[in-house]
């Protein structure tokens, strides 16, 4: 997966794809300051999935706060948003039992 910026400093391919939801009603930003030579920063709105890859070393700073401010109020290690099911099939979006016409007997 390409990264649109800032592309990972390493190049022995040991990178994990990685997926994080906000699942807030807040807008949040989340960060990756620990590795050298790389700075990954993405806003992620209201239910919003974020995926990336990143080293496993990585650790994910979830930055929630209004306007001006911001709080760190996460941190967690890439490994654990790591994806494990990488099937490139895309799951069919949820159909009803197909439209069945009744007989409605009418009464004279």
């Amino acid at each position: 997966m390409a990264q649109i910026l800032d592309p990972i400093p390493n190049d022995d391919n040991k990178t994990l794809l990685c997926c994080y939801v906000n699942a807030t009603s807040q807008i949040q930003v989340a960060r990756i300051t620990n590795v050298e030579d790389w700075y990954f920063e993405r806003v992620v709105f209201p239910g919003q999935r974020l995926i990336f890859e990143a080293l496993p070393e990585a650790i994910l700073e979830i930055h929630t706060g209004m306007m001006a401010s911001a709080i760190l109020s996460d941190t967690i290690p890439c490994g654990r948003l790591m994806m494990h099911n990488l099937g490139l099939e895309m799951e069919t979006p949820f159909d009803p039992e197909p439209n069945t016409t009744a007989s409605v007997a009418i009464a004279p």
